[in-house]
């Protein structure tokens, strides 16, 4: 029988919000009915940036295992485990054989390292400069072994971070050929991962920039947020034609809205029939019935066995890497089998 395995994380760094919930949670609901999947706490990560904020991430973890909880995954099911990347000593041991088998020059032209050393107010660390290979094992740990015909080790992605995951391909091709077959390759699983803009009209939601709206938030914090919304600069006027495709408040209502209504709203923002003070009282209507539900699991949550979640997910991780694991030290000959 073929093992279709799913990975994927996200570093604990504050409550997840809307962004997380478009960007990755919706489609992560979804994977949960048909694979075994593995959603990694990567907090080791985290510590790249955060490593002088133990106690943001400590508190951290604890919001994410809420608010994964909050918006429908579930623990209590035999292929659902959440994984604390900590707990995983293989994930370290794996990294660190596989940082000797990439050229730093490689690590370096990573976009995504590019990208976000150019955000950091101070030297990068090493474990910085290689958390692409962290995130290969983080993946490749997980590999169906042996491999059979039919075994899919899949990561959720959009569109555009497939090319993300060509390191992590290379690495393990790297690895198959100097010592013999281990690693399955990982397989995007391309879905609709789309991009939630700011609050402030801005081309990512970041808790740093102060531009969001976090999942727990209560319907108080949601509407005092989307009434500071910017709108399209446009229209100033209620009675002003507008465009909508160039509005925050209505790509809110295109991720969050009724689609049948969507083509009506867009029509009355045009016309001028529809004010901004009135499609933002809409949106607040909207988010507060979409959170609602995610509120009342959250609050449950905070009742729940979370740790034993949390320890159960992260030894399954485990068993699986101790298999891997001794795969790579015996390919590699960490194993000594000359020696008695």
């Amino acid at each position: 029988m073929s093992v279709k395995r799913i990975l994927t994380g996200i570093r604990p760094t504050g409550a997840l919000h809307l962004g997380h919930y478009i960007g990755a949670l919706k489609t992560w609901v979804e994977l949960q009915k048909n694979y075994e999947c593995f959603f990694l706490i990567a907090d080791v990560q985290a510590l790249t940036t955060h490593v002088d904020q133990p106690e943001l991430i400590e508190e951290s973890v604890r919001e994410v295992l809420l608010d994964f909880i909050g918006v429908g995954l579930d623990p209590t099911r035999e292929n659902v485990h959440f994984v604390l990347q900590s707990g995983v000593p293989e994930l370290t041991e794996l990294t660190t054989y596989f940082s000797m088998l990439t050229p730093f020059s490689e690590v370096e032209r990573n976009p995504t390292v590019k990208a976000e050393r150019s955000q950091l107010r101070s030297n990068p660390t090493a474990g910085f400069m290689i958390y692409p290979v962290s995130q290969a094992a983080d993946i490749l740990l997980f590999t169906p072994y042996p491999p059979k015909e039919g075994d899919q080790l899949l990561v959720p992605v959009g569109e555009d971070q497939v090319p993300h995951l060509e390191q992590t391909n290379r690495i393990a091709k790297v690895f198959n050929r100097r010592y013999g077959k281990v690693f399955l390759e990982c397989t995007a699983k391309v879905g609709q991962v789309g991009r939630l803009v700011g609050t402030d009209g801005g081309t990512k939601m970041s808790k740093s920039l102060g531009n969001v709206i976090s999942l727990k938030d209560n319907s108080k914090i949601v509407e005092n947020a989307v009434k500071k919304m910017f709108t399209d600069p446009t229209k100033i006027h209620r009675r002003d034609s507008g465009h909508p495709e160039d509005c925050p408040v209505y790509l809110y209502h295109q991720s969050f809205g009724d689609p049948k209504m969507l083509g009506e709203r867009a029509e009355r923002c045009k016309s001028g029939d529809l004010g901004c003070v009135e499609c933002k009282k809409d949106l607040i209507r909207t988010l507060n019935s979409f959170l609602e539900p995610i509120r009342e699991r959250r609050e449950k949550a905070k009742k729940a066995p979370l740790r034993e979640y949390l320890n159960q997910g992260t030894e399954k991780a485990r068993e699986i890497g101790k298999i891997t694991m001794e795969a790579v030290r015996k390919a590699m000959h960490l194993n000594y089998p000359s020696i008695n």
